[in-house]
């Protein structure tokens, strides 16, 4: 956490910088900044791993820019969660506000496809629940690592709650004309590790005797702590419209 977070700030001071350096050179070609930039110069609506929303877009010079945006719905970004070699279905449901700065290094060249090109570095608001269902193919399932014969079912819940969470992507968002463009977006969000309660239903048996109750306890506890589910992937497409 400590290097992401040395890589965020390093990459706001690039961009302060790189807008005051804008600034300069924009000024020189006439374009100063108005008080009416603070309306939205643009908006533009996606839909991707996080769900389906869209953002206000904000144009500070050809160099900088903001998007302030909304993604939700029942969108995966992935069908199962995996745990010692077994699956749980995953459901997804997705709420996630985001503010980011979009930093354009080509903002002022000639060529509009360079113009596109963007990196983007940013925080989002998840309160995002994901519902877990264990699978079984043959009439047994595995918790923790055990065989169980089962009459029953085991569900839970997996869930990013209140999180504040820093972002950081790469874009491409060409403009067809002057009012229409195109963009794609991928990144990740850091989330840090999720809430997971597992529950059950039913009779669990195994042969050798083994604890159910305390295996489905140590494959919670396993889930929770995984590392890759600290970070949840971005990937989204959408259009956009500039006043």
């Amino acid at each position: 956490m400590k290097t992401l977070t040395t890589v965020l700030t390093a990459a706001l001071l690039t961009a302060m910088a790189g807008t005051a350096m804008a600034e300069e050179v924009v000024v020189q070609d006439g374009y100063a900044f108005e008080k009416n930039q603070l309306i939205p110069t643009g908006v533009r609506a996606e839909v991707g791993t996080t769900g389906y929303g869209g953002a206000l877009l904000w144009t500070a010079n050809p160099y900088v820019g903001l998007a302030l945006g909304y993604n939700g719905g029942d969108i995966s970004w992935t069908d199962d969660v995996s745990i010692n070699g077994t699956k749980y279905d995953l459901d997804m449901d997705n709420k996630l506000a985001y503010l980011n700065a979009e930093i354009r290094p080509w903002g002022a060249s000639a060529n509009r496809w360079a113009q596109g090109v963007y990196m983007a570095a940013g925080v989002g608001y998840l309160d995002n629940d994901y519902d877990l269902s264990k699978r079984s193919n043959d009439g047994t399932i595995k918790v923790n690592g055990n065989n169980y014969n089962f009459n029953g079912a085991v569900e839970g819940k997996m869930s990013y709650k209140n999180d504040i969470a820093p972002y950081v992507g790469l874009g491409f968002a060409p403009k067809i004309n002057q009012n229409w463009g195109v963009f794609g977006e991928v990144g990740a969000y850091y989330t840090g590790n999720p809430a997971v309660d597992l529950n059950a239903n039913g009779t669990f048996v195994n042969v050798n005797g083994a604890d159910f109750d305390k295996d489905l306890r140590a494959e919670q506890q396993k889930i929770a702590n995984d590392d890759k589910y600290e970070w949840m992937p971005v990937a989204k497409l959408g259009v956009s419209y500039h006043f």
